[in-house]
């Protein structure tokens, strides 16, 4: 018996849109397998300058400290326990001021032992004297030989001898005595304290510092490769940190060696009183700024330092090539900072034009646009 044939009931409307689903679905594996196109890399605008040459007339900026010419650390002659410091840090002092005291008791003690004896021997002296003369009187008699006479001429000078020792002690113990009081040299500033009351000191150990009123000179400390720029009798510009102040300072003393930490020299400078400008403070900062007289006609490449970028440390700068409008990194070498601009000593020409921003965000060989040109 034959099976009886069923005919779909779907409408053709159905029919259409399995057939469209399935065309999408080959559509979407098509796109997948194909890659994907590469991003053309923007076009960056820059800003350039034509490198040129200029004067080196550029200023040197150090920073100094206001220091008194003449400062001395002042120390007892003698040892002792420290039980007085009435100097204070920044205390302004006459000369003759008290600035600290040891206890004075021993040496007290002594400079009066040393007194008694000067009293015994101022006797024994006196009494050898008139002995030597009254035996001059009967020598003279004929009572007495010679030799006794030069005996009792010996004594007598062995007195004196002997007083004249007892004096000098005397007069040692005396000011040892006095040095348990130490006094200012001069009117000045105290700078440093560097003992307190109870602290046992030695001879010669530094107690207060003391600037003595007087002269003022400006310290500072410059490289090797700047001591050409720096001549006794020279002057410089100096400017206070505080109010802006302008002063005047001669170049006075440069030392002949570095120091061993800093390997740079100290430069003293003599600080020219202004009667319209306060003196600045001692210990106040200021700011030195002095023009190199080395090779004043001299000309160099300045770059503003937006322009350099620093990669596996060495400086370099984006150089354009204006026919490819391509930019290529060059190296240079820098000597020294003039405000916001560097100085050049080597790696480009005149002529060259350098990308000035936007340097963090090249490529060599990207392509730019000159900011501000026409397209």
């Amino acid at each position: 018996m034959p099976q009886p044939v069923y005919l779909s009931a779907r409408p053709a409307s159905m029919r259409r849109l399995t057939v469209c689903a399935a065309l999408i679905s080959a559509s979407l594996a098509l796109v997948a397998c194909q890659k994907p196109a590469p991003t053309q890399e923007p076009l960056r605008s820059v800003k350039v300058m034509t490198v040129g040459a200029s004067g080196s007339g550029y200023e040197l900026d150090f920073s100094g400290e206001v220091r008194a010419r003449v400062e001395s650390a002042l120390a007892f002659r003698v040892a002792g326990k420290l039980v007085s410091r009435p100097a204070e840090l920044g205390q302004r002092v006459t000369a003759g001021q008290l600035l600290a005291q040891i206890d004075p008791e021993d040496y007290r003690v002594t400079a009066e032992a040393a007194a008694a004896q000067l009293l015994a021997a101022k006797s024994n002296r006196d009494v050898a004297q008139a002995d030597f003369k009254r035996y001059q009187d009967l020598h003279a008699q004929g009572f007495i030989s010679v030799a006794e006479l030069d005996r009792r001429e010996a004594a007598m000078k062995l007195a004196q001898a002997q007083y004249q020792q007892a004096q000098a002690q005397n007069t040692v113990q005396g000011n040892q005595s006095g040095y348990t009081r130490l006094l200012a040299d001069g009117a000045g500033v105290v700078t440093s304290v560097d003992a307190s009351a109870g602290q046992v000191v030695s001879a010669g150990q530094p107690v207060v510092r003391l600037a003595l009123d007087g002269p003022r000179d400006v310290v500072f400390s410059v490289p090797e490769n700047k001591l050409a720029d720096l001549k006794a009798g020279q002057m410089i510009d100096i400017e206070t940190w505080d109010n802006k102040q302008k002063l005047q300072a001669k170049v006075r003393d440069v030392a002949g060696s570095a120091d061993a930490a800093t390997r740079t020299f100290v430069v003293k400078a003599a600080l020219q009183k202004d009667a319209k400008v306060p003196e600045p403070v001692l210990g106040s900062t200021v700011t030195v700024r002095l023009k190199p007289t080395a090779n004043a006609n001299e000309q160099r490449i300045k770059l503003p330092t937006t322009a350099l970028r620093q990669e596996a440390g060495a400086t370099s700068v984006w150089v354009l090539d204006a026919n490819t409008m391509t930019v290529s990194a060059k190296n240079i070498e820098v000597s020294v900072a003039d405000g916001n601009d560097v100085v050049v000593n080597a790696g480009l020409q005149k002529g060259d034009q350098v990308v000035t921003s936007g340097v963090h965000v090249l490529t060599a060989g990207q392509k730019v646009s000159i900011f501000g040109a026409k397209q």
